[in-house]
């Protein structure tokens, strides 16, 4: 859904040069990138300095190298590539991706308003088996290509067309879910059918979720905007997102070590630690908003700045 509104909103302004666009990316999307790359980094060199915390961060390894060291084990070159290419907070991956589409929008641009079809047809294939080719996450370049496209046809993304009959796409949706997840525990694993079979489940699933939820919960949505206080933890939706991880990751390995005797522990702590890691960053984000404003601006390349 993200990636789907980022490449309709880029497309609105190709009136701006894109070097000029560029500019700002790098400053909107890159510069807030590194940052929270090495604060994640930060946050990891703290739990592994003491003994005790150690373990639940190797318990949880994170490292996308697969190199679980302490860092200062490790060389320069080595801590550069985790900084820059492979963060150890890994849900940052968006915001790389996110910046080469942007880099490669001219290209998207032309490839889609000289063949659509085609291109969606062959990224789909990519989404559909989760195909990466080196930063292309195939995950992205689908719903971005599409973004695209919705905003050249002039489709309005908030508007349903008429074709679209949102109660079976619920059934198709809930279905799915349910159908995967019981498969995921029935079809034996390493087997290539089982791959196929679990990832269309999977993609339907993600595509019927996203017409369902993005047409079918304006009431909520309305709702929602008429909550003053929900509307004011949304404003830092972008410091949950860049520093939840690793953090929660690590606390769920510790909560999980102390609530073993508890029964049903592990869904408790499903709920619990994200509840409070939330929570945690909705404080570090006013408090960093209301004493240093243009760090905070700088860190979150302007977003819930009101």
């Amino acid at each position: 859904m993200l990636f789907i509104i980022s490449g309709y909103l880029y497309a609105m302004h190709d009136g701006k040069p894109w070097k000029q666009r560029m500019g700002k990316r790098l400053r909107t999307l890159g510069l807030p990138y590194l940052i929270w790359s090495a604060i994640g980094m930060l946050i990891t060199v703290i739990w592994q300095y003491f003994p005790f915390t150690m373990q639940f961060v190797q318990q949880a390894q994170l490292d996308q190298m697969g190199d679980n060291r302490p860092y200062w084990e490790m060389n320069w070159q080595q801590l550069l590539e985790r900084w820059t290419l492979a963060p150890i907070a890994f849900q940052l991956w968006f915001i790389r991706v996110l910046l080469i589409y942007n880099a490669l929008y001219p290209f998207l641009r032309w490839v889609v308003q000289k063949g659509a079809i085609i291109w969606l047809l062959i990224i789909g294939f990519f989404w559909l088996v989760t195909a990466n080719v080196y930063f292309l996450e195939g995950e992205g370049l689908f719903f971005f290509s599409l973004g695209i496209w919705l905003q050249k046809r002039r489709n309005w993304i908030e508007e349903k067309p008429a074709w679209i009959y949102l109660p079976a796409v619920w059934v198709v949706f809930i279905g799915t879910s349910v159908a995967k997840t019981l498969l995921a525990f029935k079809l034996a694993p390493g087997v290539e059918s089982s791959f196929w079979i679990l990832s269309v489940l999977h993609k339907t699933t993600v595509f019927t979720g996203l017409i369902a939820i993005w047409y079918g919960l304006d009431r909520f949505v309305k709702w929602y905007q008429e909550q003053p206080w929900l509307v004011w933890m949304s404003g830092f939706s972008f410091i949950i997102y860049a520093l939840h991880n690793p953090l929660v990751n690590y606390l769920m390995r510790m909560s999980t070590q102390f609530t073993q005797s508890v029964a049903y522990h592990r869904l408790f702590n499903f709920f619990i630690v994200p509840t409070i890691v939330i929570l945690i960053c909705i404080a570090v984000g006013a408090i960093f908003r209301t004493v240093l404003p243009k760090w905070y601006a700088i860190t979150t390349g302007d977003r819930g700045l009101q």
